[in-house]
């Protein structure tokens, strides 16, 4: 009964078999029960003739893929590996392929994304990376989606795990002007459209304001969330003529590293003449001279988080609709202070 197993149909199974072919396709996919005895007999079949079914065949069947996706508008810094550290985890814990793409709608208008509902079997979507339409599209179609360091459209209904931004910053600032005596502070803004930058800078805003100190819009420049813009901004605001400052709230901590670079080259020191802080506490943000100050966000643990609630949304499970994960300032040496504390 032996056969070439390139040539060995499901047909040719359920022959042998004596059972249905529809038989055959509910214990391969093991979408219906099929008896014990029945089972037997085609497992047995199938190792007599060599038949192995086709990948392919079976994904049509079962309608599922076995893989989640990740889309990302970029993967440039350090921020990404605890994220996907924490995502991973929970891809390997349900026996699942994570599938990364990077992709920017507001790029790439007229493209489709390269990860969805033709590869994947739900998706998580980092920040700013799909357009509304894409997402109203998918929710049309009623994928699984979840979404990360970005609240969902108005009308949409879409998990989403983001951290606290606004009162952290606030909180740091506060820090410099009522510790250290910083009074102009320069604010680099992340990117224009993510949320994160947003909720940043109305920390800033507050903190300002709270201890009667105006906005200068002399001092919001951009950092884009990136240390070489963040450098370039830093540079051409020295090499012209320029509002006082005494301080520089980074926006993130691979921003801090092109400041700290800019301000180094400059002759100044930090942070006895320019203080600085962060936000995030990357892992080398304790290895920098001088250690940064920072804002700690739980990033790992918002990938973990992020992964758990799509699989509860592939599985029909009840589901969290916001998860807010809190931060807490880490004080090292960048702004001033001399030992490391975590702050009250």
């Amino acid at each position: 009964m032996t056969r070439r197993s390139d040539s060995v149909t499901i047909r040719d199974v359920a022959k042998y078999a004596d059972v249905s072919v529809a038989t055959v396709s509910r214990f391969i996919n093991q979408n219906a029960p099929v008896s014990q005895d029945v089972a037997e007999r085609i497992q047995q079949v199938m190792l007599d003739l060599n038949y192995k079914p086709h990948a392919v065949a079976r994904h049509l069947a079962t309608r599922r893929t076995q893989t989640i996706g990740l889309v990302l508008h970029n993967m440039h810094t350090d921020f990404f590996a605890p994220l996907l550290s924490g995502i991973e985890t929970v891809v390997s814990e349900n026996q699942y392929n994570l599938l990364v793409a990077t992709y920017k709608s507001s790029i790439r208008k007229d493209s489709q994304p390269p990860v969805g509902p033709h590869n994947t079997d739900g998706m998580l979507v980092f920040a700013d990376s799909l357009s509304e339409e894409h997402l109203t599209q998918l929710c049309r179609n009623k994928f699984p989606l979840v979404l990360i360091h970005r609240t969902p459209p108005v009308n949409l209904k879409i998990p989403f795990v983001t951290v606290e931004n606004k009162a952290a910053t606030r909180k740091i600032i506060d820090h410099m002007i009522e510790v250290h005596g910083r009074r102009s502070i320069i604010f680099l803004r992340g990117p224009q459209e993510q949320e994160d930058s947003h909720w940043r800078e109305q920390g800033y805003r507050d903190a300002l304001e709270a201890h009667g100190i105006p906005v200068d819009p002399r001092l919001m420049l951009d950092g884009e969330f990136n240390g070489e813009t963040a450098y370039r901004s830093i540079k051409n605001m020295l090499a012209n003529d320029h509002p006082s400052f005494d301080a520089i709230f980074s926006g993130d901590d691979d921003a801090a590293i092109g400041v700290i670079t800019a301000l180094k080259e400059a002759g100044l020191r930090v942070p006895e003449d320019i203080a600085i802080v962060g936000f995030d506490d990357s892992r080398l943000s304790p290895f920098l001279s001088p250690p940064l100050t920072t804002v700690r966000a739980p990033t790992e643990q918002v990938g973990h988080t992020a992964a758990r609630l799509l699989f509860d949304l592939i599985k029909d499970q009840p589901t969290e609709a916001v998860t807010l994960l809190p931060t807490e300032i880490i004080i090292r040496r960048s702004c001033g202070c001399l030992h490391e504390t975590l702050a009250n």
